[in-house]
């Protein structure tokens, strides 16, 4: 496969705004993925960002023999279904090849490792923010960096990140910044899910503030005692900015939540209570959260 080519693992929100950010550099985007109705819209009539007016063709396939020999890969697909997508890039990337995540929650790198072998898998950590309109269609939710970490491989696509307009940083403390995110999730997306608002609706209520610093606080304490610096001092302060600056956005989990498809709270909160324990301490918010969310039911098995 040519250098200039990409595979993104995924058809959802992210996925098609970075397949939408790649093709308008000119970068061959082809998009792998299970969910059918995605696949079906995304090649009758290509991908669209909101408010841009402009449509990019883009291949998209549920079979990994179209895909192989990729040498990049980007995997944007939900917590619960790496695995799955570790299966389909063990079909498709090049022995030479690198996958890099940049989903939410912990693990994700280890699954694909499992699956791939450590030298093909690389992790990095966005903020940027996208909400799927419909398939194929998507709008942008706030612009942030991507960070990744050293990698021999990743200098191709940290090139054709900067190419398709990201903001790119090549850090060596990404596990600072994995649960720098991990702190913010575990705080913000359970709540907004649970009360279905947006991000910035959370500073309107007391209640709900505690409840945020509490959940910060907690993974935050996980942090320490895993030997983990993180990227700020105060938990607190930062979920509340994060909260201020993604105001008007519906978190991942909510917009899950909304359309009856399972949540990644496992990678999240869930990975929060499990690390607590291994320690010995105690996470009585998250644990509540992750059980709140658990409870929610699942309409259908819906997969991007």
């Amino acid at each position: 496969m040519k250098n200039d080519s990409i595979l993104i693992i995924g058809t959802g929100a992210l996925a098609t705004l970075f397949a939408a950010r790649f093709c308008e550099a000119g970068i061959s985007v082809t998009m792998l993925g299970t969910w059918a109705e995605g696949l079906a819209a995304i090649n009758e009539k290509g991908v669209q960002v909101e408010g841009e007016g402009k449509v990019y063709r883009v291949h998209a396939t549920d079979d990994p023999s179209e895909c192989k020999g990729m040498r990049f890969a980007l995997v944007l697909v939900k917590a619960w279904q790496t695995k799955r997508a570790a299966d389909q890039l063990g079909k498709c990337l090049a022995e030479e090849g690198v996958a890099l995540t940049l989903q939410n929650g912990l693990g994700n790198d280890s699954i694909l490792a499992a699956s791939l072998g450590s030298a093909r898998v690389s992790q990095g950590v966005t903020t940027v923010g996208a909400t799927l309109n419909a398939p194929g269609e998507v709008c942008q939710g706030g612009k942030g960096p991507v960070n990744l970490e050293p990698h021999a491989r990743l200098s191709a696509m940290e090139k054709m990140m900067r190419q398709a307009g990201f903001e790119v940083s090549v850090v060596d403390n990404i596990h600072s910044l994995v649960w720098g995110k991990l702190v913010v999730s575990s705080a913000l997306n359970p709540l907004t899910a649970l009360l279905r608002i947006k991000n910035g609706e959370l500073l309107e209520s007391p209640q709900a503030m505690a409840l945020m610093g509490k959940l910060a606080q907690e993974t935050a304490k996980v942090a320490k005692a895993m030997g983990i610096s993180l990227p700020f001092t105060n938990p607190e302060l930062a979920v509340e900015e994060v909260a201020r600056r993604t105001g008007e956005n519906l978190s991942s989990m909510l917009q899950d939540v909304l359309r009856g498809a399972p949540t990644e709270i496992d990678a999240i909160n869930g990975a929060v209570v499990q690390l607590a324990k291994e320690k010995g301490l105690q996470v009585p918010v998250n644990r509540t959260m992750w059980s709140l969310i658990k409870a929610i039911p699942v309409r259908g098995n819906i997969k991007i």
